[in-house]
């Protein structure tokens, strides 16, 4: 019963915290002055900071963040994804490997945008895992007066239960267990940003926000993953929001109330990207237009 259970845990975590990998479009794809994964765009004076998106656990930077990309193009931002901490270099299936290596991954990831498009700073988007190193990197590696923006799509900035799995684990007192199997998966990550976890402490270990950086998080009522909200069903409490000066908190559901949307759908759905667009450009926020997110 406890290997089971364990498992079950790993494989949640593996399987379904991003979307399986699949390929969006890579290649320029410009609009206006903005463009998406093209090294020869260069930021406008309406929006100076070209975008970094991180993706989260598992997934890819096209994958999972193709169609942001390409719906911050239309709207005029240079915008960037790339695929950090593959377990096998060129298979990609990222942000599996050990927090701290990803987050140097991030670090050059993001002067290497500074370098393509002669900006000095740039705005991070990042969902699930990559909403945590869009914490986690300003904070922890020097790079907070690179950044201007974050906006946080469902990131376990308190850690996670997954679902409250882990809860489970811990009331059986196999949380041990449960680490070595996500360990032996391949998935050092994993327990790094579960609650209690290296990563999650470290972060969570004075404040989170970074002077000059202006931060924004976004969740669903509707995540049963990365749980946004206390539940005693689920056993679980709020992890995503940030509860300090600089830090916007919203959920989709303020703004579109019957939006099921959940945890992967938020990397998919149109009305979450205006919202994040209206994050980035908040003196142009533009009225979102709610739609019907995959509820997964």
């Amino acid at each position: 019963m406890r290997p089971t259970l364990a498992r079950t845990v790993a494989a949640l975590v593996l399987a379904a915290a991003s979307l399986v990998v699949t390929t969006a479009p890579s290649s320029a794809a410009t609009a206006s002055a903005g463009g998406y994964d093209n090294p020869s765009c260069r930021p406008s004076a309406a929006h100076p900071n070209p975008v970094v998106l991180l993706h989260g656990l598992g997934g890819n930077g096209p994958g999972n963040l193709g169609l942001l990309g390409l719906h911050l193009a239309a709207q005029g931002f240079c915008a960037f994804d790339t695929t950090y901490g593959e377990t096998v270099p060129g298979v990609p299936v990222g942000g599996l490997v050990d927090i701290h290596r990803s987050a140097a991954e991030i670090r050059d990831f993001i002067e290497q945008v500074r370098g393509w498009t002669g900006a000095a700073k740039v705005d991070i988007v990042g969902h699930s895992e990559g909403g945590f190193h869009s914490l986690y990197v300003p904070k922890a590696l020097g790079v907070a007066g690179e950044v201007g923006r974050v906006v946080a799509l469902a990131p376990p900035t308190h850690g996670t239960s997954f679902g409250g799995l882990v809860t489970v684990a811990d009331t059986l007192q196999i949380r041990t267990l449960v680490n070595q199997l996500l360990a032996r998966f391949g998935c050092p990550a994993c327990k790094q940003i579960l609650a209690g976890g290296e990563g999650n402490v470290e972060l969570n270990t004075g404040p989170i926000t970074q002077p000059g950086i202006a931060y924004t998080v976004i969740a669903s009522r509707a995540d049963v993953l990365v749980t946004p909200h206390d539940s005693a069903v689920l056993g679980t409490k709020e992890t995503g929001f940030i509860h300090e000066p600089g830090a916007r908190n919203e959920y989709v559901q303020d703004t579109c109330p019957l939006d099921p949307v959940g945890h992967i759908g938020l990397a998919y759905d149109s009305g979450v990207a205006q919202m994040i667009t209206n994050a980035l450009d908040p003196a142009h926020a533009a009225k979102v237009t709610c739609s019907v997110g995959a509820p997964f």
